[in-house]
């Protein structure tokens, strides 16, 4: 009994029993603090050494922000020229397409008035051919220069002739005149009379004069007809037969 004692004694007190350290105790705040600057030191380590290992090898992150941005300031100045030239350019082209259309006008009255003075100068050679003869000899009415040509829309046609009564008149000529257009379509030839009614002549196929009346107008036949010539008869009123007749032959 004294023997299992002395071993236990010995066993907690002695060369065999077992080894106690002492240790200090640190809260568990100051554990997750240390450790929180421990990695915060280590990123910012990491990061040092990636700029270095960047600059030695020669980018400089400064340096291209600085280009970037040059770049941008001279794509931002190319795309203010460009929207300066392109409203020069907008001007200039509105400017030529103004000017264009005034040329084409001004060409316009110019034909027009070429047509004009030609027209007056073959009236006036008439004119002065009627007043040097005594009207012996001539027709007491006659009609000059019985044109037809076509217009832009398609069927449509323009005439235009002068009638001229020669000799001394005491009264003026009343009367009419008529169109007999002379066609082919589809092969066919056709003749058409205008006015189509002898007694439905409006304002433009009646006639009244002292010694000369221009006559102009248009008339439409249908578009696939080709219009081969045209013949105008001029009737004194209370007369059923042509007092002048004239034929004009399209090309």
């Amino acid at each position: 009994m004294k023997g299992a004692r002395l071993w236990k004694l010995r066993q907690r007190f002695g060369i065999a029993a077992p080894k106690v350290s002492v240790r200090t105790h640190v809260p568990w705040y100051l554990r997750w603090l240390g450790i929180a600057v421990l990695l915060a030191f280590s990123a910012a380590l990491a990061a040092w050494m990636y700029d270095a290992g960047r600059r030695y090898a020669g980018f400089d992150r400064s340096e291209v922000e600085q280009d970037l941005a040059g770049k941008r300031r001279d794509l931002e100045d190319a795309q203010a020229e460009l929207l300066r030239l392109r409203s020069i350019a907008n001007a200039a082209d509105a400017k030529l397409s103004i000017e264009r259309t005034a040329q084409q006008k001004l060409a316009q009255q110019i034909r027009g008035l070429e047509g004009e003075n030609a027209r007056l100068r073959e009236e006036l050679a008439i004119f002065e051919s009627m007043l040097s003869s005594d009207g012996r000899g001539s027709a007491p009415l006659s009609i000059q220069r019985f044109k037809v040509a076509t217009e832009v829309q398609p069927g449509e046609y323009r005439y235009r002739f002068l009638l001229l009564a020669s000799g001394p008149r005491r009264v003026d000529f009343q009367g009419r005149f008529e169109l007999l257009v002379s066609l082919t379509e589809d092969g066919r030839s056709a003749m058409i009379t205008l006015p189509e009614s002898a007694d439905a002549g409006g304002p433009g196929f009646r006639l009244g004069f002292k010694h000369f009346q221009r006559i102009e107008g248009t008339f439409r036949v249908t578009p696939k007809a080709r219009v081969e010539s045209v013949q105008v008869r001029v009737y004194e009123a209370g007369t059923g037969q042509a007092r002048a007749t004239q034929t004009a032959k399209l090309g």
